[in-house]
């Protein structure tokens, strides 16, 4: 598996992300896990989702509205179900849709070549789903959403199978059963799917996180006192943006104080002397994610803020170092500490501070790295994952924490970091400012000054 970058743009003379092959291997991956399954289509309402399936895409506004769905079944390539003027789009610039590989699914009339044939009705249709609840019950939609799922099971004779449904409204699922639609979960059939990544896939992650890289140059040149955390958010969205990212999902930018315990969310906090910074920068390129947390000391770095960094940089590097095919996840919770050796009660409330999970079209895929459920379930490791290690020590004076994350893509030998920001010593940011008339500031010291003299030790 190549983890190479190249250009972020299509080019004539170099061989760079094939989108074709990057559509035709997902639905692959999905037919496979629906044929093993004892579904007999599965239904996405789930945007991440729809996108594995029928590489549609309509923009990040509608990811929260539950309100596009697509259809594959055994017998037909997907449908997709959309805004009518998205709908007429697809039709347009998606010719996939207009095509398939099922026989009950294509024109009898048209002429073919190879395995592709013309439809015989179109993947992309108009449909709406209920909006979260916004129509009215009385105007319908679960009910017309319904109908729309059954007309295609009888057409492509299954409606006597389950039906496999990743995420759903209640009014749709009444719905369904009273059309006499049998629902299983079908989320599991698409995170099987998602699991192990291709080629074109495992690309589109390094770009995602080379981007990153990069914010993370700006953001270390940006970090001083006086600066707040909501502006380094503002900082890391412009760059990546102008890099071509399609939607920043989120930047946590943690500081001082605010590191421990992990509120998981930037405020307006200003960042002062000697203070402890983290950062979670979460983002897309052609819908594929980063998770990838860094951690800085502003000007210096206390004793306490280096310990908590050396360990918690121990832990990731042990827990990589364990990393190949063949091993599990427990082998890598293994090493991490108890929740209770880092001052919390159990696991479940220590979750996603020593952590891992799989990246792909959205973050926390499959698999799952966690105290909490790896060491009495375990998934064994297999070439072509990817996923991310999260690794947290809270300070011992109670003032900070260190926070780290590394994306790796599992090689047939090992594996690959594709996170490349350096992180294996605690990064001063804004440090070489300042000047004393004895040299440098000592940039291992308290940020408050009178805890430095010698006899202070």
């Amino acid at each position: 598996m190549s983890t190479a970058t190249t250009g972020t743009m299509a080019v004539d003379w170099e061989a760079r992300t094939d989108f074709d092959r990057l559509r035709s291997e997902r639905l692959a991956r999905l037919r496979h896990e629906l044929e093993r399954s004892e579904a007999g289509a599965v239904l996405a309402f789930d945007f991440s989702n729809i996108r594995y399936m029928t590489a549609t895409h309509i923009g990040t506004w509608a990811m929260d509205k539950l309100i596009r769905f697509a259809l594959l079944t055994r017998n037909s390539d997907p449908i997709s179900w959309d805004f009518g003027s998205a709908a007429k789009h697809h039709q347009l610039f998606n010719p996939w849709l207009n095509q398939t590989h099922a026989e009950m699914d294509a024109d009898p009339h048209a002429p073919h070549h190879g395995a592709t044939r013309p439809r015989a009705e179109s993947g992309a249709r108009a449909g709406i789903s209920t909006l979260r609840g916004a129509f009215s019950p009385d105007a319908g939609i679960a009910d017309e959403v319904a109908a729309k799922i059954k007309r295609e099971l009888e057409k492509f004779g299954l409606a006597d199978q389950p039906l496999g449904v990743d995420v759903i409204e209640l009014p749709i699922l009444f719905a369904l059963q009273k059309a006499g639609i049998t629902v299983i979960d079908g989320q599991q059939i698409f995170m099987e799917a998602r699991r192990i990544k291709t080629q074109d896939e495992i690309t589109l992650l390094t770009q995602a996180a080379s981007m990153v890289d990069a914010a993370y140059e700006n953001l270390y040149e940006f970090l001083r006192p006086g600066v707040r955390e909501n502006e380094t958010v503002g900082l890391v969205a412009k760059t990546l943006y102008d890099l071509g990212s399609e939607y920043v999902e989120g930047v946590n930018a943690i500081s001082g104080e605010r590191c421990s315990p992990h509120p998981h969310v930037y405020s307006d906090r200003i960042i002062r002397p000697g203070d402890p910074a983290f950062f979670d920068i979460l983002h897309s390129f052609n819908g594929y994610r980063t998770c990838y947390y860094r951690t800085f000391a502003v000007g210096s770095a206390s004793r306490a803020q280096r310990d908590a960094y050396v360990r918690a940089r121990e832990y990731m590097d042990n827990a990589i170092d364990l990393v190949r095919p063949g091993a599990t996840t427990a082998d890598i919770v293994s090493v991490w500490p108890t929740a209770q050796e880092f001052g919390f009660p159990d696991e479940e409330a220590a979750f996603a501070l020593q952590y891992g999970h799989g990246v792909g079209l959205s973050i926390w895929e499959k698999p799952i790295f966690s105290r909490l459920v790896s060491l009495d379930h375990p998934e064994v490791l297999q070439a072509g994952m990817v996923f991310a290690l999260e690794t947290y020590w809270p300070s011992a004076d109670g003032i900070g924490a260190a926070r780290i994350e590394e994306e790796v893509v599992v090689t047939e030998t090992g594996c690959q970091v594709i996170t490349k920001f350096p992180a294996e010593d605690l990064m001063i940011a804004g440090g070489t400012r300042y000047f004393t008339i004895n040299g440098p500031l000592n940039p291992l010291r308290s940020s408050q000054s009178h805890l430095n003299r010698p006899q202070a030790g």
